[in-house]
């Protein structure tokens, strides 16, 4: 039903309902109610009437009034994060870029063993990457009504696994229902960190996906038996800090335990959070 629908319904309802009772009234009830009687009646009913009918209709329009500021909301975000992204390139990838470019034309100026210029080398090529992971992300446009958020997902494995030679082992049990729009931006993106760092760190070309509803909410866990890493240490890369931002911004539970031979990520929402 659409706008225009239901507001010439709140204007006719009343006055067809006035209509129909007086008709009834004067036709059949006339010599069996008194005029004073059919009075009060005619309020009560068309009150009755109203109340219901409108009580529907007003339903109606508050609900399309939510669904098109959710609407706007969304096309805010998605403009804000294309134009982020647009800065990103523009401005830090591009300088990234032509910095890389100078970097390797020292490289004739240092010995191939040299451990300081490998390093900057190595770390530089990490900031680029995590730069055009974030751009990537932000461009990252939620699926469509005709297209759900899981099949986004699964097209995203997919893609990691024909592009990595990766097999990632997916148990994933949450439906687009069990999450708001925000959550599933903000989950995809932890999801897509978690399996990226693992194929550029973890030496390792498979990892273990599982999801499940709990009670008060969800789990994701992220598992690789890949080489590891001193959790309570600082790693060289930007990526469990980004995910450590992301969960602290959505009030998630974010736990990161490692040892040789396996690393798991774990992502929990608890109540209402």
């Amino acid at each position: 039903m659409t706008y225009r629908q239901i507001k010439w319904l709140i204007l006719l309802i009343p006055t067809i309902s006035v209509g129909l009772w007086e008709y009834v009234r004067h036709t059949v009830l006339l010599p069996y109610i008194s005029m004073n009687t059919g009075n009060w009646l005619s309020a009560i009913i068309v009150f009755l009437v109203t109340l219901y009918f409108l009580n529907i209709l007003f339903g109606r329009l508050e609900r399309m009034q939510q669904e098109l500021q959710r609407e706007r909301s969304e096309k805010a975000v998605l403009e804000e994060r294309e134009k982020i992204a647009k800065e990103l390139h523009d401005g830090i990838a591009q300088s990234l870029f032509f910095l890389s470019v100078q970097v390797n034309k020292l490289g004739s100026e240092f010995s191939k063993d040299d451990k300081s210029y490998n390093k900057l080398k190595k770390t530089l090529q990490h900031i680029h990457d995590d730069t055009r992971s974030a751009i990537q992300n932000l461009r990252n446009v939620p699926a469509q009504d005709d297209i759900s958020w899981t099949t986004s997902l699964n097209a995203f494995f997919n893609e990691m696994e024909t592009q990595h030679d990766f097999k990632i082992h997916r148990e994933w049990r949450l439906q687009d229902e069990d999450l708001t729009s925000k959550e599933k931006i903000e989950l995809f993106a932890c999801v897509r960190e978690a399996i990226i760092n693992v194929i550029k760190h973890a030496n390792t070309n498979e990892v273990w996906l599982d999801t499940m509803k709990t009670p008060k909410g969800w789990v994701c866990t992220i598992v690789d038996k890949g080489t590891g890493f001193d959790s309570q240490e600082p790693t060289e890369g930007f990526g469990l800090k980004i995910l450590h931002d992301r969960a602290y911004s959505m009030d998630w539970q974010l736990k990161i335990t490692s040892t040789a031979g396996k690393t798991t990520i774990t992502i929990e929402k608890e109540g209402n959070a």
